[in-house]
């Protein structure tokens, strides 16, 4: 089964709510973004051990062909989470970067995310949670506007990816199990 990439540009998540999981990113304070994620890699800790619990093919089922399975989405999350890492590190210490490429879909290919083990990523997605949480934690003041752009044209400050990222593991926990974020 194959997934169709996702070539839509979700930078709109900053300026309204989303329809899908309801996350409003455009009230949320930068500051704030720790917290959300830490909250947020709790959720996935809980659904992650239950689907363990439970035997860890379920967490490999894909409820349909072009979506993803949990344990896929899991992946993603860890992942993206090791990416906006990287990147918030080259906003902080470069002027203006650009940041590498990244195809997340590629990237679930080539690691073949429905074949790992749940536990490992289950750790993996907590960890990456907590350091990507402590570095939005330790930026302040004027260091919220330097500035990292995507190759594909899109410009970010600190405050913007923070606030822009945090959607992503909160509307893919949405897309698992149907919970709208309840703020």
């Amino acid at each position: 089964m194959t997934i169709t990439p996702d070539t839509k540009n979700w930078t709109w998540v900053l300026e309204r709510p989303c329809p899908e999981c309801a996350f409003d990113a455009s009230v949320i304070a930068p500051g704030d973004v720790p917290t959300l994620l830490r909250t947020n890699a709790e959720a996935w800790r809980a659904l992650l051990a239950a689907g363990i619990a439970a035997g860890p093919d379920g967490l490999r089922t894909r409820p349909e062909p072009a979506k993803w399975s949990p344990l896929e989405y899991s992946c993603h999350v860890r992942d993206c989470n090791e990416v906006y890492f990287t990147r918030v590190g080259l906003m902080l210490e470069q002027d203006d970067p650009q940041y590498p490429n990244w195809d997340q879909d590629e990237t679930a290919v080539a690691e073949k995310y429905n074949e790992q083990d749940p536990e490992q990523v289950l750790a993996a997605l907590v960890a990456t949670a907590e350091q990507l949480a402590e570095r939005f934690a330790g930026v302040s003041g004027e260091q919220w506007e330097r500035t990292g752009h995507r190759s594909d044209g899109s410009d970010f400050t600190i405050a913007t990816i923070a606030r822009y990222f945090i959607h992503d593991p909160i509307h893919h926990y949405w897309d698992v199990t149907g919970q709208q974020y309840a703020g």
